[in-house]
């Protein structure tokens, strides 16, 4: 069933200016930053408790408990880390209470998943909540990356499995189509190969918001959803204020990336890596997902954890005025305004 983009766009008229600059390939920032719509929703976090160093919230509807931080993938399959330094990353990590661990099929050509299915031997993989996503938007290619994640990643199931990279205004009906990935997904999640089903994307708040009406139509509730969430979102293109309210409301576990932009947005010189996490927390998220290819970021994480309480409107207000200018242009967003991280459009014969 093909999305009606007319009837959509009726029931997403706050959206509509944008999502349609957004389809014709203008970019411009979004005016309305939702500043209030953040701090609203930030009241609205899952419930959460505390050990050790750690914090744990729920996931959504799924009423699984997972760390606040997450693992990132990419970083640890880099070619400057040995594996043996990866590995120890990976297992400190959990030692230290991180349980959730994201991964991508396409990741380092593979080498990402290969090191975390390595790390994760030896009782490790039971301690943890594994996430990893597929690019292929046909069933047989979608299948195909599944399967071959499951053999790196030395796992019978996962707990999360994600359509990554849901960045072209098309993506929704290729995956909800006849013999799409979703296909695929639900008969993997039938046969116990995952648990839970979500989807990612970096690009365009109103492609998320096309992906959700894609689901209510074909009466799929998703579990999970990936996306940007930090101090520059706030203020443009904005997921936090367009698709995190939504995803709160239907229940659907939060995951937030791009916390510091893979760095892009310490480059403005406008906040520090805790004050990025800490704003990332703030939200109602589940989890989020950093990248930590040195211990010394890892250390970073688990501190920004440990020393996380509740920022108050004056705290947020302050946070966002600082980082308020920077962001207008989307200057310190690479991954909305260019396709430097658009891994599927360098490489499209992975969706196929």
């Amino acid at each position: 069933m093909r999305i009606n983009r007319r009837s959509f766009l009726k029931k997403t008229s706050s959206s509509l200016a944008f999502g349609v600059a957004a389809c014709q390939g203008i970019l411009r920032p979004f005016a309305a930053a939702g500043q209030a719509a953040t701090e609203n929703t930030g009241k609205r976090r899952p419930t959460e408790v505390r050990r050790g160093d750690m914090l744990y919230r729920t996931l959504g509807r799924t009423k699984e408990s997972v760390s606040v931080i997450g693992l990132g993938g990419y970083h640890i399959g880099k070619a400057q880390l040995s594996d043996a330094d990866s590995i120890k990353i990976i297992r400190s990590a959990i030692d230290r209470g991180i349980t959730f661990m994201d991964n991508c099929w396409d990741y380092n050509d593979g080498n990402s998943e290969i090191r975390m299915g390595k790390a994760l031997q030896d009782g490790y993989r039971e301690k943890v909540f594994l996430m990893t996503k597929i690019d292929g938007r046909t069933k047989q290619e979608a299948t195909r990356q599944l399967n071959e994640s499951l053999q790196r990643l030395h796992t019978d199931h996962l707990d999360l499995l994600q359509h990554h990279e849901v960045i072209r205004p098309e993506d929704p009906d290729r995956i909800f189509g006849e013999n799409g990935a979703q296909e695929a997904m639900l008969e993997a999640r039938k046969a116990g190969k995952i648990r839970f089903i979500g989807f990612t994307g970096h690009k365009d708040p109103f492609i998320h918001l096309r992906m959700l009406d894609a689901a209510e139509q074909h009466d799929f509730h998703f579990d999970a959803v990936q996306m940007p969430l930090n101090v520059m979102d706030a203020h443009f293109r904005s997921f936090g204020h367009n698709v995190l309210p939504k995803l709160v409301e239907q229940g659907i576990g939060v995951l937030g990336m791009k916390s510091m932009g893979d760095g892009n947005i310490l480059k403005s010189g406008r906040v520090t890596p805790v004050e990025c996490l800490h704003y990332a927390l703030n939200l109602p998220t589940s989890v989020v997902i950093t990248g930590c290819e040195r211990m010394e970021i890892l250390d970073q994480a688990i501190a920004a954890a440990a020393t996380f309480k509740p920022m108050s409107s004056a705290e947020v207000s302050a946070l966002l005025a600082k980082t308020k200018d920077a962001a207008m242009t989307g200057q310190f967003e690479p991954f909305k305004t260019t396709t430097q991280f658009d891994s599927t459009a360098q490489n499209p014969q992975w969706m196929s």
